[in-house]
């Protein structure tokens, strides 16, 4: 009997759970599904991909029998799921095996944004410690108020650690939330305002595009650090650079940007921003865990013709 099809679309490490999937499925890696044959397509069922391939309505119009999508990665903003839920084609992620590791990154830039430790790195290794004025002043973390936007799994993650750092914390989310004790801000601009420290944490897509805009950063102040450790996109760069430049906002830590991997040289010029390379779940840990979830996706739909840990939208 001829098998169904899974077709991979990102680079993946190697994994025993492939060996089962091989067993049930022909598995084809491609960067270009354009390269299947008429046959092929007629035969795939799943896609398996990450939250960085993007997976268009036309992709999927092309594969008729396609049933899911599983993607390595808690971000669907690459997948329309618009149209995966028009034609009932499930969608799974990987929900919570990177609340940790993300919240991690947030902090690490939160501390090196603040305290400059990056560019004090910079300035040792440059052979400048001899001068006379020295390297300068950082900004404490400890005590200071701490605004997340987007309260969802990693942004309570990063929420619980504030505690020990001893700060007040505040979060605007698209609603409230009734099972946490923070206070809920229901005006961006005035988390902003109230904010020494803003850590971005919302879902990337269409309905978070640009919204920390200009005001938002103006209302952070001289003093202000932001964080983004969610999508480019929910930043206005053009601004933030702006803001940067002109001394309206004090320091930012950045893992996404708005076009990756082209970081532009504006940002790339200024010292008091941390830049990385959209590595906040980039651990030896989390990225086994992220994998194992998404094929455990493919071989509970195989077994039971549903997803594991389905994306509710």
């Amino acid at each position: 009997m001829t098998r169904p099809i899974v077709l991979q679309l990102a680079s993946l490490a190697q994994h025993p759970a492939f060996d089962e999937i091989d067993r049930h499925f022909e598995r084809i890696t491609l960067q270009d599904p354009n390269q299947l044959s008429a046959q092929q397509i007629a035969r795939v069922q799943v896609l398996l991909t990450s939250a960085v391939n993007a997976t268009p309505a036309a992709l999927m119009d092309r594969l008729p029998a396609l049933k899911a999508i599983c993607s390595v990665g808690v971000g669907y903003d690459a997948i329309d799921v618009h149209a995966a839920k028009q034609r009932g084609i499930q969608v799974s992620t990987t929900p919570d095996v990177l609340n940790d590791c993300v919240a991690d990154m947030a902090w690490a830039l939160m501390l090196d944004a603040a305290r400059r430790v990056t560019e004090s790195d910079r300035y040792v290794r440059a052979g400048l410690w001899d001068r006379p004025n020295g390297f300068g002043l950082g900004t404490r973390v400890s005590g200071k108020k701490l605004g997340i936007v987007g309260l969802g799994r990693i942004g309570q993650t990063i929420a619980r650690r504030a505690s020990g750092f001893d700060m007040e914390l505040r979060y605007h989310n698209r609603r409230p939330r009734h099972d946490v004790p923070w206070h809920y801000e229901p005006s961006l601009i005035e988390l902003a305002d109230w904010a020494d420290i803003m850590v971005i944490a919302a879902v990337g897509g269409d309905e978070t595009r640009g919204l920390i805009n200009i005001d938002v950063l103006n209302a952070l102040s001289p003093k202000g650090i932001l964080v983004n450790i969610a999508r480019g996109s929910v930043v206005d760069e053009r601004a933030l650079i702006a803001a940067l430049q002109e001394g309206r906002l004090g320091a930012a830590g950045l893992d996404v940007f708005e076009n990756e991997p082209n970081v532009p040289q504006a940002l790339r010029d200024l010292n008091q921003v941390v830049l990385a390379p959209h590595t906040a779940s980039a651990t030896h840990e989390t990225r086994e865990a992220m994998l194992s979830l998404t094929l455990d996706n493919v071989l509970q739909y195989q077994k039971t013709g549903k997803v594991l840990t389905p994306l509710a939208v």
